[in-house]
């Protein structure tokens, strides 16, 4: 439940003109309002699973979003019960929306295909359906030499672009390929979302190297069984995992109320991982490229 001091569950990914929301609990559109993010841009929205921490701020956020004559589409991804919910309130609280949306039932593998980065899901452990996400972008073209460029007498312009975005051209009927004259390819960034879960050895292997790791940690060391008997996770059991996979950075997330400071989960993580900081309201990650 909220706290005078967190909201719920809610995670917006920013990435060029576009925002990916993850979850979306009771009143995140205020937040959202308050982050500047903005309201009109490119969205999509991803629903980890349907307890009501977890979605029942979507029918606020799409009606503020009508209120504000948002006119772009919007793609929502979750479990099946997905659109019986949306569409049934809508019906029952009789509101409209001014953009088109639509609703795609989430199976686990690949949920988006994009040009530069993919969104994939993963069933978790919880008491009900419930899936965890990962963004990874695709790999990019190494760095471009100029001079190597010279060298093979590609003239700058047009040519040195295509090339420099990894693709081949052809220069008096020979073909250059775009490694020529760049690095090896740079591997894209990679953030993942938990969800709600107990932890599991399949989600090791799908979050391996991310970058961020955005983790259900409701409970300390001192209830560990009742994280078992909820079907979340402790800290240390979300830091263990980040462990495994490689990941960089964890950030602990969905405490449970009877933590006011989390900072004591943060220790208990941190004896695992080193790499750990506690999620709040309208906190802001930069995730560079390597």
């Amino acid at each position: 439940m909220p706290t005078y001091e967190r909201g719920l569950s809610s995670t917006a990914i920013v990435r060029g003109g576009e925002v990916m929301i993850f979850d979306a609990g009771e009143g995140m559109q205020r937040n959202f309002l308050k982050s500047g993010i903005g309201i009109n841009r490119k969205t999509k929205v991803f629903i980890t699973h349907m307890h009501s921490d977890h979605c029942v701020g979507l029918l606020g956020l799409l009606q503020t979003m009508s209120l504000q004559n948002r006119d772009m589409p919007v793609q929502l991804f979750g479990p099946e019960q997905i659109n019986d919910f949306i569409q049934g309130n809508m019906k029952l609280l009789n509101f409209g929306l001014t953009f088109p949306l639509t609703i795609s039932a989430v199976s686990e593998g690949m949920v988006v295909e994009e040009k530069d980065y993919v969104v994939k899901a993963k069933l978790a452990k919880h008491s009900v359906n419930s899936y965890s996400y990962c963004v990874e972008e695709r790999a990019r073209p190494g760095i471009f030499y100029p001079e190597k460029a010279k060298a093979l007498g590609i003239p700058e312009g047009s040519l040195w672009h295509k090339l420099q975005h990894g693709q081949d051209i052809e220069l008096k009927g020979k073909i250059v390929k775009s490694e020529e004259v760049t690095g090896p390819m740079r591997r894209g960034r990679k953030i993942g979302i938990s969800g709600d879960t107990r932890p599991d050895d399949n989600l090791i292997e799908f979050f391996r190297d991310c970058d961020v790791l955005i983790f259900d940690s409701t409970y300390g060391d001192d209830h560990s069984e009742k994280a078992a008997e909820n079907m979340h996770s402790t800290a240390r059991e979300a830091a263990a995992i980040a462990a495994k996979a490689n990941v960089k950075k964890l950030v602990l997330t969905h405490f449970s109320a009877r933590y006011e400071d989390a900072s004591v989960l943060v220790r208990e993580a941190m004896e695992i991982h080193p790499n750990v900081i506690a999620a709040e309201d309208l906190l802001t990650i930069e995730v560079p490229y390597e």
